[in-house]
Order: C-alpha cells, then structure tokens, then sequence
C-alpha cells in the first residue's frame, strides 16, 4: 500500500498528512484553552458578525 487515503473517507491525502493536522489542531486547542484573555460569548460573536455583514450588504448595495 503506498499510504494514501481514500478520499471518500478522509479529506487529507496520507496518514502523515492526516497525523501532521492533528498535530497541529491540538496545539492549536491547547493554546487558545490557555490564552489568558476572556472569552468572548458566542451570542455576542454572532450579533457582531451579522451586525458587519448586514453594513456591508448596505454598502454594497448602496453603490
């Protein structure tokens, strides 16, 4: 077998592939769980995002 991944099954190539991203998510986990900064409630994530997108549809389509 020459170590690639069937593309129905897995969206990375190899198992390297597959094991290098893991590698790097759960680093990336690791880090954002140990960031001292407060955490940002979804709710207010959201409210902020559709505020942003509803002034760039007006922006847009004031053009």
């Amino acid at each position: 077998m020459d170590g690639r991944l069937d593309p129905l099954i897995s969206e990375f190539e190899t198992l390297e592939d597959a094991e290098l991203y893991d590698k790097w998510f759960r680093a990336e986990v690791e880090a954002s769980l140990s960031e001292p900064a407060p955490s940002i409630p979804h709710d207010q994530v959201f409210a902020e995002m559709d505020a942003l997108i509803a002034t760039k549809r007006k922006a847009r389509n004031a053009r």
